[in-house]
Order: C-alpha cells, then sequence, then structure tokens
C-alpha cells in the first residue's frame, strides 16, 4: 500500500502504538514506584521515583523495535514526545495512587 511506511506500520497505527506504549509505560512506572518507594509522604518528595520514570522510558526503544515500530526514524520530537507521555501519565497516576492511599 502506498500509505504504508518502510516498516510496515501505516503512520496512524504507528502514532496510535507509540502513544499507547507510552501511556501504558507511565502507568506501569506509578505502580512500580509505589511498589518499590511506598506511599509515603517521604516518597512523594523523593527524586528516586524519577529513576523508575527514565528506566521505563529507556525500556520503550526495545519494545517498540519489537513491535515493528522503525525508531531509527526517531527524531528530536518523537523521543520528547515518548519522555512527556511516560512521564506525564506516571505523574497523574502516582498523584493519584499516593492521594488514595494518603488520605
Amino acid at each position: 500500500m502506498a500509505t504504508e511506511a518502510a516498516s510496515g506500520l501505516s503512520d496512524h497505527l504507528r502514532g496510535v502504538t507509540v502513544t499507547t506504549v507510552s501511556c501504558l509505560s507511565g502507568i506501569a512506572a506509578a505502580l512500580v514506584s509505589a511498589i518499590v518507594f511506598g506511599v509515603s509522604a517521604d516518597a512523594a518528595t523523593g527524586r528516586l521515583t524519577l529513576l523508575v520514570v527514565a528506566g521505563f522510558v529507556f525500556a520503550q526503544i526495545p519494545l517498540l523495535k519489537l513491535l515493528g515500530v522503525d525508531i531509527e526514524e526517531f527524531g528530536i520530537k518523537d523521543n520528547l514526545y515518548v519522555a512527556f507521555m511516560t512521564f506525564t501519565l506516571w505523574f497523574i497516576s502516582y498523584g493519584v495512587i499516593l492521594s488514595a492511599n494518603l488520605a
């Protein structure tokens, strides 16, 4: 098909795949942060939880390759998008977990 990229995924499917993996990685990072660092006030202000997010951002690269996304085509905009979406979903999910358990 003329609209498919060299990787076999259309532009729309590529975008949906990258967005879904980024969002699910952010939620998984929040769950791991809650399990590893707990749900105390110290965990909420600690910086070590950001290492979990960074790990999940970097773990997405082989996962996206496995799913058929050509990551060699990724520019700075694509990489920033993946990092932003992962961080945003982690921030929201971890905030909900912390507020539900601290109330």
